[in-house]
């Protein structure tokens, strides 16, 4: 009889034992979901938009599995196709990401030639994306895309602006028969943007910037730029450094000429984000008496001290423009 309860006892201590590891199991399988559920997730943004794609005067390298012989480097022609060995017809690989142009390739050797082709493909020269960057900056150059970048990434490739340069930058939208655009892409104002003034201090504090796109030029220049026209003595361009007033700019175009009227001068300013250009009268006899304040300049304006309007003026401007290599990407449009 003690012995039976003995094995009794024995058998709920079994019991209560195997019932406690089970619970200790599952707390802990609890507790770890507890722990990985309080770890914050990072969510992978899609990259789709930033994959490098295939454009004009790129090299790529084709790589067939176990086929040596196909394997090869080709150089993308003008007319954006390779020429693949034992392939009857050219493809097309402009604006293609190396994964799509690889799966094209791989069909086109499946239809006639191999049974089931392993390709590989890599954009080895990647000459077809590039954007410029010069003027008063470290290291000016052509920069290669291989992915999207802001005006801000564009400027920080050549080093940044230099001791030297001014307060503003300009971008030229040259254009770029390398520019590809998914189907499912939207249109920006951006992509129509052919010149645009950005002040250097905007970029840098993420106030203002656009997507880069190849063929673009960027101009960080070495100082500031007003333009005086009309009756004045010496017209044209003034480079600045520090904040100018409008009777400083007049002074430093060595004054107005003999009897020109000074109760109608005008300034000319740009729009931001626009080519359109406004217009402020001042009298100079009243900016003398101290009765209106002395205007500041901003960089780009025209002080125009003439009775023309402003499709002449801007005419005569981009005249000025056309003669001075350092500011000619001052391309002034008109209304």
């Amino acid at each position: 009889m003690r012995e039976v309860r003995i094995i009794v006892v024995f058998c709920v201590l079994m019991i209560v034992g195997v019932i406690a590891m089970f619970a200790q199991t599952t707390n802990g399988v609890a507790a770890q979901n507890t722990v990985a559920a309080a770890i914050p997730q990072i969510k992978v943004q899609d990259s789709s938009d930033d994959r490098y794609r295939i454009g004009f005067q790129d090299v790529v390298e084709v790589q067939v599995f176990r086929h040596p012989e196909l394997s090869s480097r080709y150089s993308v022609s003008s007319n954006g196709t390779i020429v693949l060995f034992r392939l009857d017809h050219p493809l097309m690989a402009v604006c293609k990401t190396a994964r799509e142009l690889a799966t094209d390739i791989a069909n086109a050797y499946k239809e006639k030639y191999l049974r089931d082709p392993q390709v590989n493909v890599v954009a080895v020269e990647q000459k077809s994306q590039a954007v410029m960057v010069i003027g008063a900056v470290e290291h000016p150059g052509n920069f290669y895309l291989t992915r999207r970048v802001h005006l801000l990434e564009a400027i920080a490739l050549a080093g940044g602006p230099n001791k030297e340069s001014g307060t503003r930058m300009l971008v030229a939208r040259t254009g770029s028969s390398s520019n590809c655009r998914s189907n499912d892409a939207e249109e920006t104002d951006n992509s129509r943007i052919a010149l645009m003034d950005f002040k250097i201090r905007d970029v840098q504090e993420g106030k203002s910037t656009i997507w880069m796109q190849p063929g673009d030029v960027v101009s960080v220049l070495a100082a500031d730029i007003v333009y005086v026209y009309g009756n004045v003595m010496k017209q044209g361009s003034i480079k600045v450094r520090d904040p100018i007033t409008l009777t400083q700019a007049i002074a430093s175009a060595e004054g107005l000429r003999p009897s020109t009227k000074k109760d109608h001068v005008r300034i000319l300013r740009q729009k931001p984000g626009a080519f359109e250009r406004e217009e402020f009268v001042f009298n100079l006899n009243e900016i003398d008496k101290g009765k209106v304040k002395d205007p500041y300049l901003e960089p780009n304006d025209i002080v125009a001290v003439s009775e023309d309007k402003t499709a002449k003026i801007l005419m005569g401007i981009a005249g000025m423009l056309k003669s001075s290599v350092p500011t000619a990407l001052y391309r002034l449009p008109l209304p």
